[in-house]
């Protein structure tokens, strides 16, 4: 398999993401990933990189000092021909010849022109409205083949390039197993468990969970995850009684918490409105086969609305969280568990290597 140079826009991490999980599944050829730096200090040019798997080395790109736009000129392109000689020297390096550049996001359309490279895959797992449109525009021209998560990023890509794959994100499936015994995280919790699993973002919707919790006490809501600062209403719900906010968990325990819940929920970001990318975090729900309340913005298209139950408001939501509680629980079970094995990592995967192999990609 043809080597690859992947740039990510996340580190790799012990809570793999999108970029991660396909990097650790085309185990055929050499990878070097890499990642911004998070801080200036993150970086030193004498870094190595990390072996994270027995065909992939991680590295940190150097740092930008401070966020630079198109309008700052040289100082712009500066910065990323620093990060492009960066880039080469460690291909270079690792004698990689002719390899596919896999980029994830439209800030990577600067780093083209100082790089050699044999084939372009853009990933697109997500809108980046705080980005100049004309960029991924550019990027996704000079694509070879472009991956989109969603249906509406297939058609926001689709003036741009010909060659666009729908590309839904996956989950790992194995650690689901209805059959694990795991410990009971909430021995003491008597009653309906109402569950959220995810990072708590500061433009996360906590409203509708916060309106149902003053409306049932005799349920307990938990909100598992990791805790980003200046959400307007976690303080307010972490007041409340019948409310748990453990904080985040390792990726093995989180299954734990999930089949714990008698209801899984999954809520809006404020800052991508119309959002239609399934999360990885709905197919873990899915994977549980537990009911799931979903809220939705006006007018958006409903996702798997044979297995979710799907909310427009606090009201609505409250009424089906209701009806979850009351549905038999081999009703549609197996269903969900379904749309969940037909999303595992390993498929998806394996679908897109084909894409890229037929395409003489890899």
């Amino acid at each position: 398999m043809r080597p690859i140079i992947c740039l990510s826009s996340e580190p790799w991490s012990r809570l793999p993401g999108r970029t991660q999980q396909y990097m650790s599944r085309l185990r055929d050829g050499r990878i070097l990933y890499f990642s911004p730096s998070r801080r200036w200090r993150d970086f030193s040019p004498s870094q190595k990189g990390l072996a994270v798997r027995p065909n992939v080395t991680a590295y940190t790109l150097p740092p930008a000092l401070l966020p630079l736009e198109e309008k700052h000129g040289p100082l712009f392109r500066r910065r990323y021909r620093q990060q492009g000689v960066f880039i080469a020297r460690q291909a270079d390096r690792n004698r990689l010849r002719d390899p596919l550049l896999w980029v994830t996001s439209p800030e990577h359309v600067h780093l083209l022109d100082h790089l050699r490279y044999d084939g372009l895959v853009y990933d697109c797992d997500r809108e980046w409205n705080e980005l100049p449109p004309h960029w991924e525009g550019r990027l996704a021209q000079a694509a070879d083949v472009v991956l989109a998560a969603s249906p509406l990023l297939v058609n926001r890509l689709s003036p741009c390039s010909a060659n666009i794959v729908l590309a839904p994100n996956g989950v790992n499936l194995p650690l689901f197993d209805p059959d694990s015994r795991r410990p009971d995280p909430l021995p003491q919790v008597r009653g309906p468990l109402i569950g959220w699993a995810g990072t708590i973002w500061s433009d996360l919707d906590l409203y509708p969970l916060l309106y149902a919790a003053r409306e049932r006490p005799d349920w307990t809501f938990l909100l598992l995850g990791r805790r980003e600062k200046g959400n307007p209403l976690l303080p307010r719900l972490k007041k409340l009684p019948n409310v748990i906010v453990p904080g985040p968990c390792p990726v093995s325990e989180v299954p734990g918490w999930l089949y714990r819940c008698d209801v899984l929920v999954d809520l809006l970001r404020e800052e991508r409105p119309y959002d239609d990318v399934v999360s990885p975090r709905v197919y873990e729900y899915l994977a549980t086969g537990k009911p799931i309340v979903s809220m939705l913005w006006p007018g958006q298209v409903e996702q798997f609305p044979d297995v979710i139950y799907n909310a427009r408001d606090e009201g609505e939501f409250l009424t089906l969280c209701a009806h979850a509680l009351e549905e038999d629980p081999g009703f549609v079970t197996g269903r969900r568990r379904d749309h969940a094995a037909q999303a595992a990592w390993p498929l998806r995967a394996a679908q897109i290597s084909r894409i890229l192999t037929t395409a003489g990609l890899l």
